[in-house]
């Protein structure tokens, strides 16, 4: 089964589309939970009782790997404790918007696929073919590429004019 299919089916069988993002900031956790001495065990209990909350209403989680990333060496078992916690019967995204050159495009596709067991992941195309095709090389996996964000400086190169279009339409 492709992961466009497994997410389909998902989506038909709990009638909905929702994706939720697990961005854990520990600044912004609720006040009980700030006042954990260790901030990845206040992390890892925030995170599973998001899990726990929405696991009947979600059929995507999208984990932001730079708030894992910023928890230092406490973040990768938070990470890997957050995904067993996930129910069977959703996809996980691995948001890390990866994007360099082919050798170390290599290493991070092995990492959140092979080490780390995501479904999918986000990735920039803007270095080349090279930087997303190690992505694709996961039979059954996604990458999610970007083409337009959110965020106010896109404006700054997304929307700059390539023959006459924005880039990210280009």
């Amino acid at each position: 089964m492709t992961f466009t299919d497994r997410l389909r089916a998902l989506q038909r069988r709990k009638q909905t589309v929702l994706c939720v993002g697990l961005d854990p900031d520990p600044a912004r956790l609720p006040r009980p939970l700030r006042g954990e001495s260790n901030p990845a065990t206040a992390v890892r209990t925030f995170l599973q009782q998001i899990i726990d909350a929405t696991r009947h209403v979600a059929c995507a989680y999208k984990l932001n790997l730079a708030f894992f990333e910023a928890l230092g060496r406490d973040g990768w078992p938070v990470l890997e404790a957050t995904l067993q916690h996930m129910p069977d019967d959703v996809v996980t995204i691995a948001d890390g918007k990866r994007g360099d050159i082919g050798s170390s495009a290599r290493f991070y596709a092995r990492a959140v696929f092979e080490l780390l067991p995501f479904d999918a992941c986000t990735v920039s195309p803007y270095m080349g073919r090279d930087a997303v095709a190690p992505f694709l090389e996961y039979e059954g996996r996604a990458a999610f590429v970007l083409t337009r964000t959110s965020n106010p400086g896109a404006r700054d190169f997304q929307e700059r004019r390539c023959d006459g279009e924005p880039l990210y339409l280009a």
